[in-house]
């Protein structure tokens, strides 16, 4: 059963987390821990509600705690303060294959809310109310976090030529 949902959400699922995660392995890390986790919980999936939106849900669920532990580890109580762990991590973030454009860098480079929100909407084709869904905040959050990510950007992307795709 679980073999008909990886054939049809698999792809869509690992572009999800290779472009949430900083390198490859991270990514087929994060993947893998999604599926094991949907194969945990399958029974608990309400079929009324999208399954791919839940596979999302689940997906970055195990990002941000992943994330967090991350941040809690004790190599980061070097740094004075929060500001200072947030830039280390866009720094080693921002670290991409060659192949990838400006406006995806700049992506990268957002705070790591509006990143997840960004990511969410424009690349995995989300309205506003399911962003809200998954990122469990409301409607109107959503949008003020697109605003400011797309003012961001456009401080960051000076003209349209930045944008190689």
């Amino acid at each position: 059963m679980i073999d008909q949902y990886i054939n049809k959400y698999g792809k869509r699922l690992y572009g999800l987390c290779r472009t949430l995660c900083a390198n490859v392995h991270d990514a087929d890390d994060l993947y893998q821990e999604t599926w094991l986790k949907v194969l945990r919980y399958i029974d608990r999936y309400d079929s009324e509600r999208e399954f791919e939106g839940w596979l999302t849900t689940i997906c970055v669920n195990i990002y941000r705690n992943s994330w967090k532990r991350m941040l809690k580890n004790p190599v980061w109580d070097n740094f004075t303060a929060a500001e200072d762990k947030e830039i280390a991590m866009e720094n080693i973030a921002a670290e991409e294959p060659p192949d990838y454009s400006e406006l995806h860098a700049a992506i990268n480079r957002l705070p790591e809310k509006l990143r997840m929100t960004v990511i969410l909407f424009y690349f995995r084709d989300m309205d506003i109310t399911e962003t809200a869904a998954v990122l469990k905040v409301p409607e109107g959050t959503v949008k003020s976090r697109l605003n400011r990510a797309r003012k961001l950007l456009k401080e960051v992307l000076t003209s349209e030529t930045d944008l190689q795709f």
